[in-house]
């Protein structure tokens, strides 16, 4: 693996976005589940900011990516105005360094550091379950509200798939999946039917973050949201996109270190405690519970099969990828969302 010095990129990264302010120290902070790189930047005099570096995907779609958070997080109104972390600004834009050198291109975003509530319990209870509906329902209003003034997203949920189709074509794809391709073809092409059937041009789009692991967000005493950080999952889409990690941090099995992405989180008892909190706030619609099932299609084909070996170590990537074609995707053709949609009144 080759050696990269993050330090000295954030250095220079720094020295473009404010050289008249040196950098004293900068700690490792980094989650290290991904290529994705967090470090705590002290500077001279005091202060801290937080630097996050990439250098997978496109520099296209992590530049757009933060100019787009960096909206909502300005233009969301109480009591979510500091929910998110806000992006340091030059010049007007959102400030993104890009470092190229020797084949290798990484790119830096610095925040503010953003405050930290309570966590919720690793397993939680009904009280608890039915809180994290309503508020989520509410922040989930609040999102939505700020929709009409964001800047348009290049990244949709059919062009990642259509993406992942191409690399199927390229030599890499090949070898990579060379015993799954068509398994994949399948899977990918039965989510751009189903997505087209269900929710294109019916349901509409609003920022979402996806990735709502219990260690990504904090609360009040009162389990109002707080807090929310780590935007690697962030796009543009449909609400349900992120149903499917609150049924895991509602599930009876509470968060845990070793870890499968299995459907039936979805299907708990618990999980409808979530959902009926919400739907009483924000009420769901027939065509986005019937959706569900593709949008943890969506997830598994994007970020455990296309992008796993980034957003995981490689031994647990692997891991992952082989329960995908023994277990996640069978598993969607046997699941039902009548009892969802009984549950909810739809």
């Amino acid at each position: 693996m080759r050696f990269v010095d993050y330090p000295s990129i954030i250095r220079s990264a720094w020295n473009d976005f404010d050289s008249t302010r040196p950098i004293e120290l900068i700690e490792d902070i980094s989650a290290r589940v991904s290529t994705n790189h967090v470090f705590r930047v002290t500077l001279e005099g005091g202060g801290n900011v937080i630097a996050k570096l990439s250098y997978f995907g496109k520099f296209e779609h992590f530049k757009e990516d933060h100019r787009l958070i960096h909206t909502l997080a300005n233009n969301l109104l109480y009591p979510f105005e500091n929910v998110l972390a806000k992006s340091l600004v030059k010049s007007n834009q959102v400030f993104v360094y890009r470092f190229q050198e020797e084949g290798l291109d990484v790119w830096v975003v610095f925040y503010n550091p953003i405050r930290v509530a309570e966590k919720m319990p690793r397993r939680l209870e009904e009280h608890h379950i039915r809180t994290l509906g309503s508020q989520i329902a509410k922040f989930h209003k609040a999102c939505a509200s700020v929709s009409t003034v964001m800047p348009k997203s290049s990244k949709t949920l059919r062009s990642d798939v259509q993406d992942l189709l191409s690399m199927l074509n390229t030599e890499t794809g090949r070898y990579e999946h060379r015993m799954h391709i068509e398994t994949l073809r399948r899977q990918c092409n039965l989510f751009l039917k189903h997505r087209k059937e269900m929710v294109a041009n019916a349901v509409e789009t609003m920022p979402v973050f996806l990735d709502w692991n219990i260690g990504n967000f904090s609360v009040t005493d009162k389990l109002e949201l707080f807090s929310r950080w780590d935007y690697d999952w962030f796009r543009i889409s449909y609400r349900v996109m992120d149903f499917y990690f609150f049924s895991r941090v509602c599930s009876d099995a509470g968060d845990r270190t070793v870890f499968s992405y299995l459907i039936e989180p979805l299907a708990e008892e618990r999980f409808g405690w979530f959902l009926e909190e919400y739907h009483k706030v924000y009420p769901l619609t027939e065509r986005e519970v019937r959706f569900l099932p593709e949008a943890y299609r969506f997830f598994i084909l994007n970020y455990v099969i296309k992008y796993g070996r980034y957003f995981f170590h490689r031994t647990y990537a692997t891991k992952l990828q082989r329960e995908a074609y023994e277990t996640y995707f069978p598993s969607i053709d046997t699941f039902s969302v009548d009892p969802i949609l009984k549950r909810l009144g739809l």
